[in-house]
């Protein structure tokens, strides 16, 4: 059960806006004192009879002296975000007038929040649940269009309403159950075992999808690794420059110029991709470096989620092209034939699984980002509904999905009504343990310590 810090005494206060200089900075508060706090500094009005949404211009002063003209808006409890009295001060974002207004509220009765701790009390306050606080940390994380998309769905409750809907359903029939157990003397039966066993069956296909959903949730929240490896001199710095639309690694017709991978991260359709230009890895050479730098190719390949194998298409045989694929494997591999701006046959175009491009002329680049993405997402980001993103989330599903197997399992070998409600109440257990009615205040500590201070 969540515990209500309504009646905790203590105020916070943190910067709420990224530290350094800026045009503005905001500087928040949380707690009983909120209000009372701002106004002994604020001599133009009285805070404390003003409504709530709202906001008043006028002067910071302590001991007569000016700190800054500030911006203060009121968010009285319970209409706030952490449920309590907020005021939120926008000041001059100079560092200095920033620590100067911290210390002040600091020296007046509040206390500096820890990270995380104004969304912790949103959550203990029910103003929002665990999966949606958590949301709140992937949105301000999310980096991309996808990332971000994900991470608002679950904020606005996405998430929570599939759990919400699926407890309200097992918690019915463990009532029913419950019940049957107070009447076993009567030999009455409360719970319809068939709509239960229809039940549990459209919870495990749920949970199983919202499993599966953490495969594209982690694409989106953490990128993919593509590695572009070939032969020297097959063009894969070209490539990379060309992708990258910037001259971002060294090209040469010299043989093994590229002795490290060069890194670099490149945006397609709202999905971050890490692209790794890898040594050109070729049988033989006498350079001990370059080798270092193709033993380190070979293992960014095996690392890596994606590669794409790039090659000379006059040069490259066709055993070359099956012997990538297998040793890559055709779930991870993308054939990509470079230098048809130089190509005067037709021997490989036969290839119904090759790209064929000139990362010089930048021709036909189009069609690679769309393979890669077509490889990694396919069509479902076009898709809606929920996207697990939180390792946290998986491992509870995992342990669900488990927990509705067995009640599956007690239904089909008929057992008792107490072995049937333990099983049920057990997945509810961790149904409540992703939405936070199940939760010890060390995991919320551990959560919320991953936030920024101010949020």
């Amino acid at each position: 059960m969540r515990e209500n810090i309504s009646n905790w005494n203590d105020t916070i206060v943190a910067l709420a806006t990224a530290p350094g200089i800026g045009a503005i900075a905001v500087i928040r508060l949380s707690g009983a004192r909120a209000i009372d706090i701002v106004n002994s500094v604020f001599p133009k009005k009285n805070l404390l009879l003003q409504k709530t949404h709202t906001v008043h211009f006028g002067k910071i002063e302590f001991e007569n002296i000016v700190v800054d003209e500030v911006v203060v808006t009121l968010y009285r409890a319970p209409k706030s975000y952490t449920g309590e009295e907020v005021v939120e001060i926008s000041c001059h974002g100079s560092p200095f007038i920033q620590d100067s207004l911290l210390q002040l509220m600091i020296q007046e009765g509040a206390r500096l929040a820890k990270p995380g701790e104004f969304t912790q009390r949103a959550f203990l306050n029910a103003k929002l649940d665990l999966t949606q606080a958590e949301a709140v940390a992937d949105l301000i994380a999310s980096n991309t269009e996808a990332s971000r998309q994900a991470a608002l769905y679950n904020l606005k409750g996405g998430f929570s309403d599939d759990l919400k809907l699926m407890r309200e359903k097992l918690i019915k029939f463990s009532a029913l159950i419950e019940l049957e157990l107070d009447f076993s003397q009567e030999d009455v039966a409360f719970a319809n075992k068939k709509e239960l066993e229809v039940l549990v069956q459209q919870l495990q296909l749920k949970t199983s999808i919202l499993l599966e959903s953490f495969k594209l949730g982690n694409v989106i929240k953490n990128g993919v690794q593509v590695a572009i490896v070939g032969k020297p001199n097959a063009g894969k710095s070209t490539l990379l420059n060309t992708l990258l639309n910037e001259q971002r690694a060294l090209v040469s017709e010299i043989p093994g110029t590229t002795r490290d991978t060069v890194e670099e991260l490149l945006n397609i359709d709202g999905v971050l991709y890490k692209l790794i230009d890898t040594a050109g890895i070729r049988q033989q050479t006498g350079d001990v470096i370059e080798q270092m730098g193709i033993d380190k190719s070979k293992e960014k390949i095996i690392q890596a989620d994606i590669v794409i194998a790039l090659f000379d298409v006059n040069t490259t045989s066709r055993e070359q092209i099956h012997t990538w694929e297998e040793e890559i494997g055709l779930d991870k591999i993308i054939l990509v034939g470079n230098k048809m701006d130089l190509n005067t046959g037709d021997a490989l175009n036969n290839f119904n699984n090759i790209i064929f491009i000139s990362a010089k002329d930048k021709n036909n680049i189009n069609a690679l980002t769309q393979a890669i993405t077509q490889k990694v997402v396919g069509d479902q980001l076009k898709k809606e509904g929920t996207i697990i993103t939180n390792a946290r989330h998986v491992s509870s599903l995992k342990k669900l999905l488990l927990a509705l197997n067995d009640v599956e399992t007690g239904l089909i070998q008929n057992v008792t009504g107490d072995l049937l409600a333990l099983d049920i109440r057990q997945a509810l257990h961790y149904l409540g343990t992703i939405t936070g009615e199940i939760t010890s205040e060390d995991q919320l500590d551990f959560i919320f310590s991953k936030f920024c201070i101010g949020k």
